[in-house]
């Protein structure tokens, strides 16, 4: 009687077969998994509060710290004391909201004034004064700016935003900016200043994700350190030039004196 060896029962061979298919799907699968990336509405809070983060405190050259815990709201609205916010819209459209406490505003402002050279003595001391609403503005464009580099770079996608509008608000007083958004979302994270004053950020924003597909290289983001010399150097050409026209007409009018 002849015995064979090494004999494997067909069905059994085709359950190996099987089993060896879906090892190498798995494995497919977990390369894939580990090739691609997600961005969600989160991940894009994220970088709008490093933007915030980085150009205050560079700005005024103070630690501008915000929370590691962010709040799901149902909607964003300008709160007392002072409000600021931006439109954008491109890839995905939104709102950035900043509000801030009284205390915060004028920290912000005083700090940032002085970084720039301002005497004390010039310095306003309410925040309603028009001098902050401008400085928190200008501080506002730069630090969306940022953000907008940010989703280029990162993203792949431009987003662009209107000129930031700025209301200083009474304490009974809460107003809502409308967004033409699909589905929203809405989201609020609280910042602290170096002196423990509060403001808030919040973002409202269409529900999307972006998928990487493929690998590809971030370019380097402006530093917000040149932004803040860009800023002071122009201030300082501004004045140069109105000091020169000042000049320049003191001198015609005693030439016409003859003196």
């Amino acid at each position: 009687m002849t015995i064979e060896q090494n004999t494997i029962p067909s069905d059994l061979s085709n359950l190996f077969a099987h089993n060896h298919y879906s090892l190498l799907q798995n494995i497919m699968r977990i390369k894939i998994m580990k090739k691609t990336k997600v961005v969600t509405t989160e991940d894009i809070l994220l970088k709008l509060c490093q933007s915030v983060s980085s150009v205050l405190s560079t700005a005024t050259n103070t630690n501008i710290q915000y929370s590691a815990m962010v709040q799901k709201i149902n909607k964003t609205c300008l709160r007392p004391d002072f409000g600021c916010f931006v439109l954008f819209d491109g890839g995905f459209s939104g709102l950035v909201i900043i509000n801030f406490t009284s205390q915060a505003a004028l920290e912000i402002y005083t700090q940032y004034m002085r970084n720039m050279g301002m005497p004390e003595e010039e310095l306003a001391i309410l925040h309603t004064s028009n001098e902050v609403g401008d400085v928190l503005g200008e501080l506002t464009n730069q630090l969306v700016g940022d953000f907008t580099n940010k989703i280029r770079n990162e993203l792949k996608t431009n987003i662009t935003q209107n000129q930031p509008k700025m209301l200083a608000i009474n304490k009974q007083v809460k107003i809502s900016v409308d967004t033409d958004l699909d589905r929203p979302q809405a989201r609020r994270v609280s910042f602290s200043t170096a002196a423990n004053n509060i403001f808030y950020l919040e973002l409202a924003m269409d529900k999307t994700e972006f998928i990487q597909m493929e690998e590809f290289e971030i370019e380097e983001n402006q530093c917000p350190d040149s932004i803040i010399e860009q800023e002071q150097n122009r201030q300082v050409s501004s004045t140069k030039t109105t000091q020169d026209v000042d000049n320049n007409t003191a001198n015609d009018l005693l030439d016409e004196l003859g003196i």
